[in-house]
């Protein structure tokens, strides 16, 4: 271990050793009253905190409130939340989302501040004669990057409402799906079912037709039918007598 990690050590340990219970606890309440989407603000960092710095704010914060050492019921919550924290700003892919958040952030801030300039001749003036120092300089200050924050949060919240969005809509077409599927399966069920019967009952239905055959012969032509009674009209009755035809 180089010296400089052993003198940040013993710091570490001597600023430990002086947090009273009562800060811990509150350490605790403010992990767990950050914006849940930005984990920059759980970690206590700026937005160009490099990957060592975000090891080394973990290691100091997840120390302050692990549960062995915060008597807090929430201590447990907290620390998970630092982990997740550190997890998603050392990820690459997770870390450029949110840094691609804030510069549409910063661009947004720097249009509308542009707008309010035009307003006001005296600070375009200046902005003109100082050749963007005086941007650089509002950028710089606390009042923006309280602003940045803000606008980072909305940004943040509008896409994570827009990807549960997406994903509900995706979720119910997969349901709209599965009840398709299952209603296309019960039809051919069904369908399948009736020609199984249609077929168990094949020779039943032959027997039978076969039996009509022997016993249900059909008058030849020229014959004498027998009388059929007619009934089209239910007050009359009567029996219609044979005609012979010479």
């Amino acid at each position: 271990m180089g010296s400089s990690e052993a003198d940040d050590d013993l710091l570490l340990k001597s600023f430990l050793a002086e947090v009273s219970e009562a800060e811990r606890d509150n350490e605790v309440l403010r992990i767990l009253g950050c914006f849940k989407l930005n984990p920059f603000e759980h970690l206590k960092l700026s937005f160009d905190s490099s990957p060592d710095e975000v090891k080394k704010q973990y290691r100091k914060l997840s120390l302050l409130v692990h549960p062995d050492k915060c008597k807090h019921p929430q201590a447990q919550e907290a620390f998970g939340a630092l982990s997740k924290a550190q997890q998603l700003l050392l990820d690459p892919q997770e870390r450029g989302y949110i840094l691609d958040q804030v510069t549409a952030a910063k661009e947004e801030l720097r249009a509308k501040r542009k707008k309010e300039l035009r307003k006001d001749t005296a600070s375009k003036i200046k902005s003109q004669v100082d050749e963007g120092k005086y941007e650089d300089q509002f950028e710089r200050s606390d009042e923006f990057h309280k602003q940045l924050i803000i606008k980072v949060r909305e940004i943040l919240t509008d896409k994570e409402w827009r990807r549960r969005k997406m994903q509900m809509r995706i979720s119910e077409e997969e349901g709209r799906l599965k009840k398709d599927e299952e209603e296309t399966k019960e039809m051919w069920k069904r369908k399948r079912e009736h020609e199984e019967k249609w077929e168990e009952t094949r020779d039943k239905r032959v027997s039978s037709w076969r039996d009509f055959m022997k016993t249900g012969k059909k008058a030849r032509k020229g014959e004498l039918k027998p009388p059929r009674l007619k009934t089209e009209d239910p007050n009359k009755s009567y029996v219609q007598r044979p005609v012979k035809r010479g």
